[in-house]
């Protein structure tokens, strides 16, 4: 049985004002191809699957589209479970015509997959908030799923059932899965564990965090991360989504895997490579998992320099880029320089100015603010403390313009 595991499209992300979702339509399609040519059986989506709870019409079509093609008109399953960018309702609303095409999505801990029956051989066998059995055409055996999508502590407390507020989340929901693991996870079907949270080892080095905006999901109201000896023994790999790079974080119980997202999404993640896993399992067996690297989407690239001459010859080179880009200078960015990276370059997301000597200059001009000056000597005396010097013309003339509009 071969397993597609990819997460955290972030489906209708920007970048500042650049729309991404171009890049999102080449690597969806890029998934899909994966998916063709390894002739997977199932495609796993660990949450995040789009980037608000409201997200627009063009992203929201595009997930349709893409889950629709990757389910091979039912030939297909493809599981999703909601991450903490995701609204639990949107994910679940087309739950009735999903379903008869292969797809399943799960919004809460403690959703139900109702059994349903495709003539191409997919069928939901059973399930139970959490757990869903399905059985793959052309296999003998069934897939157990344990789904955990996100929700926070106090919402997994009211659907899983515990009442002890003392109680870390991390037994609750090792209480959960061992249950569901013991009484449906027999070395009869392959096994697995797919979830939208924050998983380490117990003693051993947190994983890497390097998506902007992503906050570990380490304290849920409090508790504590979840080890990965809270993952019941009896699966066989943990697909998991949050964190935007890829990486193992453990081969104990299984191999517990965030896939990465598709793009890069933020400055932290330049030249950061994406994957998706593709998972070969067997009952009773250990699995083998080989990560796919991703090629759609433009890279997002940090790049200092010194000379302006440099820094135009670079980005005429490098066209397929987004670049968040810092000049090197002593004295502050100019309009037309401005203007002339602007010129040479279609993504550049910042420019920023780094001045030698600025914290020395700092230093050496501060002193007491008369705040009896007028606004443009305030303004002239703020600017010299923080760059060591006076702000030119053009600088001038923008903040005249801010104080006439603002009266």
């Amino acid at each position: 049985m071969k397993i597609l595991h990819t997460a955290d499209w972030h489906l209708g992300k920007r970048l500042n004002e650049f729309s991404r979702i171009e890049e999102q339509r080449e690597v969806m399609d890029e998934i899909c191809t994966i998916a063709e040519q390894e002739n997977v059986d199932a495609i796993l989506i660990a949450g995040d699957l789009y980037d608000t709870f409201n997200p627009a019409n063009e992203a929201t079509e595009l997930f349709y589209k893409t889950v629709h093609k990757l389910s091979a008109g039912g030939k297909r399953a493809v599981i999703g479970i909601a991450g903490n960018h995701d609204s639990p309702d949107r994910i679940e609303a087309p739950d009735p015509l999903a379903r008869a095409c292969g797809i399943i999505l799960s919004g809460r801990p403690k959703s139900i997959v109702k059994e349903c029956c495709l003539e191409t051989g997919l069928e939901v066998l059973r399930s139970e908030p959490g757990f869903v059995e399905i059985k793959l055409p052309n296999h003998s055996y069934p897939l157990r799923l344990l789904l955990t999508p996100y929700a926070s502590e106090v919402t997994l407390k009211q659907h899983l059932g515990e009442e002890d507020k003392e109680e870390e989340l991390r037994k609750t929901l090792e209480h959960h899965w061992q249950d569901l693991a013991d009484r449906y996870c027999d070395e009869k079907g392959v096994n697995m564990l797919m979830a939208h949270l924050y998983v380490m080892e117990k003693g051993g080095p947190a994983p890497e965090e390097d998506a902007e905006g992503e906050k570990p999901i380490l304290h849920m109201g409090g508790a504590q991360a979840i080890y990965t000896e809270n993952i019941p023994h009896q699966m066989q790999y943990t697909a998991l989504g949050h964190l935007h790079r890829y990486q193992v974080v453990s081969k104990k119980p299984c191999p517990v895997v965030y896939s990465s997202s598709p793009l890069p999404y933020s400055f932290s993640e330049a030249n950061q490579p994406k994957f998706v896993m593709v998972v070969e399992a067997e009952p009773g067996q250990p699995v083998s998992y080989t990560p796919v690297r991703l090629q759609k989407g433009r890279s997002l690239v940090r790049k200092e320099f010194s000379r302006i001459e440099e820094a135009l010859q670079w980005l005429q080179e490098n066209p397929d880029t987004f670049i968040e880009l810092t000049l090197v200078s002593d004295t502050y960015i100019d309009a037309p320089t401005k203007k002339a990276l602007l010129r040479a370059h279609d993504g550049i997301v910042s420019i920023i100015p780094k001045i030698t000597g600025e914290e020395k200059m700092e230093k050496s001009t501060a002193k007491r603010i008369n705040l009896q000056q007028s606004r443009e000597a305030l303004f002239r005396d703020y600017f010299m403390q923080r760059k060591g010097q006076e702000p030119n013309e053009d600088l001038l003339a923008l903040f005249r313009e801010v104080v006439v509009s603002s009266e």
